[in-house]
């Protein structure tokens, strides 16, 4: 297995499929860059030649990504923001462009959610993860998309979503992405006359930090949810939202590409472990198709 499906990837010299300078001249928002997708986003889109912003809630994180790369030469900066908060949201936008005077691309890789049973959610569970999958991916495309209206210049939106099909056990997160895809494919229609790009990428499984959340049983199982039996890395993923929302993607606009190794045609993700009920079902299947 390669370093990439391992996910041990140093961000300073793993090869990127994308062409150098891509990004040359450009300003790129990352939310959620201090972790994760966000993080390898930021990473590639710096390297590519762009001025990067990476944005989250927890400032030692952000700096901590900031000075590394710093470190290696590249334009990089951080911004604290809740995106949960509009006028947070707000605020950070508008310290961005005050400081870069323009920015081309914002990347929406802020997001959280716990594995549990629906049937057992609290208020307050759905609660968090629809304000801050939904609500707060939405503060930050409004406030973005409002400047880029205001200053007659083209922008470029791409939202990190989740398959939507074969996920399991994640229920409150499944429907605020929905939610951002519905959203996304709406105003890329309706933003379209202020040249605003409005993309989203559903990942499938996928090695980052957040594996934390899932019990290592189910962990070891994630690479057999697509037929290609293995894990993406953060990298592959943030390749994919940059190629979308840069200028090689610069005629796709309201689309969903899935990058799951074809998981959703053909896997289960099992966030929770797969049930009984389910289990034995796929067993009985199983020991019926086995030749004697």
């Amino acid at each position: 297995m390669s370093e990439a499906q391992e996910g041990t990837i140093d961000p300073v010299t793993q090869p990127i499929s994308l062409a150098a300078d891509l990004f040359k001249g450009q300003t790129v928002i990352v939310s959620g860059g201090g972790s994760g997708i966000g993080r390898a986003t930021a990473w590639i889109a710096a390297r590519l030649g762009a001025a990067v912003v990476v944005c989250g809630r927890t400032e030692e994180k952000l700096v901590g990504v900031v000075e590394a790369m710093r470190a290696e030469g590249l334009d990089a900066d951080f911004e604290v923001v809740d995106i949960r908060e509009r006028a947070s949201a707000r605020r950070a936008i508008d310290n961005i462009w005050n400081r870069f005077e323009h920015v081309d691309l914002l990347v929406n890789s802020a997001g959280g959610q716990f594995p549990k049973a629906a049937i057992d959610y609290s208020e307050n569970g759905w609660n968090a993860v629809i304000n801050t999958n939904l609500n707060g991916t939405w503060h930050m495309m409004q406030a973005a998309a409002q400047h880029w209206r205001d200053t007659r210049r083209p922008g470029s939106i791409v939202n990190i979503v989740v398959v939507g099909r074969g996920l399991f056990g994640v229920a409150h997160t499944r429907a605020a992405r929905a939610g951002v895809i519905a959203l996304s494919e709406a105003v890329s229609v309706e933003w379209g006359p202020y040249k605003i790009r409005v993309n989203c990428i559903g990942p499938g499984a996928v090695r980052t930090e957040g594996w934390a959340v899932y019990d290592e049983k189910t962990r070891n199982k994630y690479a057999l949810t697509n037929p290609l039996m293995r894990v993406a890395s953060a990298w592959e993923i943030a390749e994919a939202a940059l190629f979308v929302g840069g200028p090689a993607g610069g005629f796709i606009n309201g689309e969903l590409l899935n990058v799951d190794g074809a998981g959703r045609h053909w896997g289960e993700i099992w966030t929770t472990g797969k049930p009984n009920y389910f289990a034995e079902a796929t067993r009985a299947w199983d020991a019926d198709a086995l030749p004697e």
